[in-house]
C-alpha cells in the first residue's frame, strides 16, 4: 500500500514537474529556407513567444555555421541593445531589425555573398524562460540571372510599344489596300457609267472652286503612285 502511494507521488511529481517545464518554455519559429542574391540585403526571420513578461534580461542569440561545415561562430548578441558581430565573416553586415516587445527577433544580412551560404540559428532566452526548441535556417545565396533583371523592364517595353506597334500595322495595311485599289482601277481602264458619274458628288462638284481643286489633289496623288522606283 505504501509502495503503491510513493509511486502515485511520483507520478504526480512528474507530471508537475513537466507543467512546470512548458511554462517556463519559450516557442520560436524561423524560414526554414531563405533564398538571397548578392549584393542584396536579406532578412532572417525570427519570431518567438514567451510566457512571461519580457524584461531586459531578454537575449537574443544569432549563430553561423558554414555550409560546408565546421565550427559554429556567434555573429550577433542582443540584450536590450544590439550587438553585431565586429569581427568574423559578417563583421560590420549584421543589422537588427527585430522587435523584442512584438516577439520579433530578426537580423539583416547586407551585401551577403556566396561564401554566407550556411545554417543560422537563433537563440532566445527570457528568464525564467529559457527552454526552447533550436530552429535553424538554411541561407542560399546565388547570383541573380540576366534575365531576373530585365524581366520588369522587358514587361513595360512590350506594355508600352506593343499597342502603338499594332495601331501602325492597321494603318499600314489601311493605306496599302487603298493604293492598291486605286492602281487596279487605273491600270484596269476603270471608268465609271453615265449614273455613277452623275450621282458622285465630286463630279457634280467639278465646276465649282472647290471641286476642281479637289480633282487636282486626286491628279497629283495618281501622278506620284505611277511614278517608277
Amino acid at each position: 500500500m505504501r509502495g503503491w502511494a510513493a509511486g502515485g507521488l511520483l507520478r504526480l511529481g512528474l507530471l508537475l514537474l513537466y507543467g512546470v517545464c512548458n511554462a517556463l518554455s519559450l516557442e520560436i519559429k524561423v524560414d526554414p529556407e531563405v533564398q538571397a542574391f548578392v549584393d542584396e540585403q536579406v532578412t532572417l526571420k525570427c519570431s518567438f513567444r514567451s510566457f512571461s513578461p519580457i524584461t531586459q534580461k531578454l537575449t537574443v542569440d544569432w549563430t553561423y555555421q558554414p555550409l560546408t561545415g565546421g565550427r559554429m561562430e556567434t555573429i550577433f548578441h542582443y540584450q536590450s541593445v544590439a550587438y553585431p558581430a565586429v569581427v568574423g565573416t559578417f563583421r560590420d553586415r549584421i543589422s537588427w531589425v527585430g522587435n523584442v516587445a512584438k516577439g520579433d527577433a530578426s537580423i539583416a544580412i547586407q551585401n551577403p555573398t556566396m561564401n554566407d551560404n550556411g545554417t543560422f540559428t537563433c537563440a532566445v532566452k527570457n528568464p525564467p524562460d529559457v527552454h526552447h526548441n533550436i530552429p535553424q535556417t538554411k541561407l542560399t545565396v546565388t547570383h541573380r540571372g540576366f534575365s531576373s533583371q530585365l524581366t520588369s523592364a522587358v514587361l513595360l517595353s512590350i506594355l508600352v510599344f506593343l499597342p502603338s506597334a499594332i495601331v501602325v500595322v492597321l494603318l499600314l495595311v489601311r493605306m496599302g489596300r487603298k493604293f492598291g485599289v486605286l492602281k487596279h482601277r487605273k491600270k484596269s481602264g476603270y471608268k465609271k457609267s453615265s449614273i455613277e458619274v452623275s450621282d458622285d458628288p465630286e463630279h457634280t462638284e467639278q465646276g465649282t472652286c472647290p471641286g476642281r481643286m479637289g480633282t487636282w489633289c486626286l491628279q497629283c496623288v495618281d501622278t506620284d503612285e505611277e511614278e517608277p522606283y
